[in-house]
């Protein structure tokens, strides 16, 4: 069998970093995971072809070189999926889809001949059976949990790795807690499963053995979902490996925000090489964290809690919400502040929404309230129901949000701030690429030269180049990252 995994393009978002990848020569983010841990489970004598449409464009030849076609995809990849289908169907071929978008939102997808759906190392393995012996279903789930244990390893073979930014590996599935507006307790339980140390070694070997080097995202939903795995066994692991093979990798990650409270485990993540924590902090409005469930950011300062991440030299990417229902028009400018006060730079601020697995859409569905499915895109001025604050002024109070927090005047000076108080801890050798000075070059004529903020660009880079060299890779970097959400925000000076 001829199998052709496609995945599908991601529109231009806040996270797509599109505008910002251009000043790198880089394609894309990170590779498609799911695609290159499920290939190893199909046949081996099976020829497999990936094509990620964020980096490749999908042609007619490869199409008709297939029996049939695999299909994976996030909510907020649906257009391009859509697309994709009805691409391939105009050749007959057999389609086969999973993943995060088609487990939520089976029903909208009436031409796939099987949904393999929910977690691939239950279900594909079944689908796979029936096809063999000729009688293959066209639904295939289950309410069991995957033990990720027995998961392969991913085969980056079938990648170009050299066209994203990062490589992706995942140490854990699953979340203790249950936030009201978040789908992960319903696709993987709150039980945490972990994956075993050896299997985690074995994918950095592989990704090293590639000639890999540079950032690895491990994307786990709470990476601390399991502290005292993560404390007496991965990341000392992590840490030896890293030593012998002379840190060749930097690590991102996602956590709660009880991160902060752990020392020990903080300390550990910094001499592995973890520079870089996603919290989802989502609102300084108790009532609205009381209201969403988000249990673990209440009942302390949250700005505490980020500065002693910061502190300890980890750098905080944050994610916040506007829209619960016990927001007031306050909660605007209460947002902005926060983010300044607490030196996050890439703040995420997106407008709620109610993906279809997650108890916040159960509820407003049952008020008759919501209006259609997300968009999986929560930065697109979009909701998916209808809020208790007027539309009229939640809109407003948004845009406003947006433009004071990534202005370029604004957001340099942001910048700015968090350039003069972070001391990055280095776990072990910086790697200085020839990327990052063609990142500079770049940089220098088209936000120096071409950009209507020059004069904050060039105050950020001289300033730091002379004060603070050790952060000047974080300043062009964030420089970059300006210049990529005034695109997506439409922010013009």
């Amino acid at each position: 069998m001829n199998t052709l995994l496609i995945y599908p393009e991601y529109p231009d978002t806040f996270w797509s970093f599109k505008h910002a990848l251009k000043f790198i020569s880089k394609r894309a983010p990170n590779p498609p995971l799911g695609l290159v841990t499920i290939a190893p489970m199909l046949p081996e004598e099976w020829s497999k072809k990936l094509i990620d449409l964020n980096v490749d464009s999908l042609k007619s030849v490869d199409i008709q070189w297939a029996d049939w076609v695999f299909v994976s995809a996030m909510n907020v990849q649906a257009q391009s999926a859509h697309a994709i289908i009805k691409q391939c169907k105009a050749f007959g071929k057999t389609i086969v889809a999973g993943g995060p978008l088609f487990t939520e939102e089976p029903d909208a997808f009436p031409e796939v001949d099987h949904l393999v759906m929910n977690e691939a190392e239950i279900t594909l393995p079944r689908f796979l059976e029936d096809f063999k012996n000729g009688r293959p279903h066209p639904v295939y789930q289950t309410e069991e949990f995957a033990n990720i244990r027995k998961s392969p390893l991913p085969d980056y073979s079938l990648i170009h790795a050299k066209k994203y930014n990062t490589l992706d590996l995942q140490y854990s599935r699953g979340c203790p807690y249950d936030c009201e507006f978040c789908d992960i307790t319903a696709l993987f339980g709150r039980k945490v499963r972990t994956k075993t140390t050896d299997q985690i070694i074995r994918e950095l070997e592989g990704m090293y053995e590639m000639g890999w080097r540079g950032n690895v995202f491990f994307v786990d939903d709470n990476f601390i979902g399991n502290k005292k795995l993560l404390k007496k066994e991965l990341l000392p692991a992590i840490i030896d490996w890293s030593k012998s093979h002379n840190y060749p990798f930097s690590f991102t990650t996602e956590a709660s925000i009880n991160l902060s409270d752990d020392e020990e485990l903080l300390e550990l993540m910094i001499q592995a090489g973890f520079g870089n924590v996603f919290i989802g902090i989502e609102t300084p409005e108790a009532e609205s964290l009381a209201e969403c469930g988000k249990t673990q950011n209440t009942q302390r300062d949250l700005l505490k809690s980020v500065y002693n991440i910061q502190n300890k030299g980890m750098e905080v990417t944050g994610g916040f919400i506007v829209g619960f229902d016990n927001d007031t028009p306050s909660v605007f400018q209460k947002q902005v502040d926060f983010i300044r006060q607490s030196g996050i730079v890439t703040a995420m601020v997106g407008l709620l929404n109610a993906p279809r697995k997650t108890r916040l859409y159960e509820r407003l569905k049952k008020e008759g309230r919501i209006i259609n499915d997300t968009s999986g895109n929560n930065t697109d001025y979009s909701m998916n129901f209808v809020p208790r604050m007027d539309m009229g002024k939640l809109m407003e109070g948004y845009n406003n949000l947006i433009k004071q927090l990534y202005d370029g005047r604004d957001y340099y000076n942001r910048v700015f701030d968090f350039i003069k108080r972070f001391n990055p801890k280095n776990s072990g050798v910086v790697h200085f690429s020839f990327r990052q000075l063609i990142a500079f070059v770049r940089a220098t004529f088209r936000l120096g030269i071409a950009d209507p903020y020059r004069r904050h660009y060039w105050h950020l880079v001289l300033w730091t180049l002379f004060n603070r060299p050790k952060m000047f890779s974080y300043a062009i970097t964030y420089a970059v990252y300006g210049y990529h959400f005034r695109r997506v925000f439409n922010i013009r000076n």
